[in-house]
């Protein structure tokens, strides 16, 4: 087709209020988020390499719980001086929709991917007192993969494991702590080809990845396929989101794209609080408008569902302060 149907709406006569930072324009939107249970974790072994290998299969498999049961993350690598034995680490964030699935996956992917990789102990990243969780367990129940050799030990009020194995022994905290926290932050990049939106989906997420208490569980922290709410087919809960599909766009009932848009790609945030998610929005924002609309992402949105999803509420015009530059 050589033109937009009569009932398409054109992106600036969706996003009237929208700000322009350094050529980039902002929509005057926000993304919807949820209430989720997360909990974090910290994971040591006899050098980064090891600690990394346990950490990168342990959040495998963990983009979306649509599918994977729970969404999880390397919120950072961690040096010796930062860890409960001195040795080097990662911390990790998994976030669920309840707390049963989050107690049920964490204790599979440290039963498979921490317990059975070499030299590697596991450590509550929460604490009960501090972060007002309630506990979870973390090497209660895989301390009898010990068969009656595991030991335990209290040190200050908190109960580790010792379980035997081919390399020397697993230790592994008895509890960690599982709080509220928020899932579904988003940040949409509308580029003008595949090199301009992966690149600065890259130095987004790089940027966001600085924020402490928040991961981006996608691929690389970046999604391709964005959805949006519901489906024609009634079996389906979510489909992919036509509005930002550039295929789409002469096609689409209510494209949200321009001609000049030929590639879209989102950013799916967690958090354990509030702030953590607008702390890594915002930063995602100020890395695309210090590459300015030069570099290719012209414009920045969000996914809302019009309060259907979540009651959090990201306003990208709040988190970058308003009026234009």
């Amino acid at each position: 087709m050589s033109s937009l149907p009569q009932e398409t709406t054109s992106a600036m006569e969706m996003a009237p209020n929208s700000v322009t930072r350094n050529g980039v324009t902002i929509d005057d939107t926000f993304a919807e988020a949820f209430p989720m249970k997360a909990t974090r974790v910290l994971i040591t072994a006899h050098n980064e390499t090891w600690a990394r290998h346990a950490a990168v299969a342990m959040t495998g498999f963990a983009t979306s719980v649509i599918a994977c049961g729970c969404e999880a993350g390397i919120e950072r690598m961690l040096g010796a001086d930062e860890t409960p034995d001195g040795r080097p680490g990662a911390s990790v964030l998994l976030f669920s929709m309840s707390g049963k699935e989050l107690a049920k996956q964490l204790e599979r992917r440290v039963g498979q991917c921490v317990l059975t990789c070499p030299t590697t102990a596991i450590y509550a990243g929460l604490e009960l007192g501090q972060d007002q969780g309630e506990a979870i367990a973390l090497g209660r129940n895989l301390r009898f993969f010990g068969d009656g050799w595991q030991i335990s030990k209290m040190i200050d009020g908190r109960r580790y494991w010792r379980v035997p194995v081919m390399d020397g022994e697993f230790v592994a905290e008895e509890t960690t702590a599982m709080v509220k926290a928020v899932g579904g932050g988003n940040l949409l990049l509308l580029a003008r080809d595949t090199d301009a939106a992966l690149a600065g989906a890259e130095a987004a997420v790089e940027a966001m990845r600085a924020v402490r208490g928040a991961i981006m569980p996608f691929p690389g922290g970046v999604v391709r396929s964005g959805s949006k709410v519901g489906s024609k087919y009634a079996t389906l809960l979510a489909s992919t989101n036509d509005a930002f599909c550039p295929a789409l766009t002469p096609l689409a009932r209510r494209s949200e794209l321009d001609a000049d848009t030929r590639c879209v790609m989102e950013i799916v945030i967690d958090g354990l609080t509030e702030a953590d998610v607008s702390a890594a929005m915002r930063a995602g924002i100020a890395a695309i408008v210090a590459r300015g609309a030069a570099a290719g992402v012209t414009r920045i949105s969000a996914g809302n569902y019009g309060g259907k999803l979540g009651p959090f509420h990201f306003h990208l015009h709040t988190l970058i302060g308003e009026g234009a530059a």
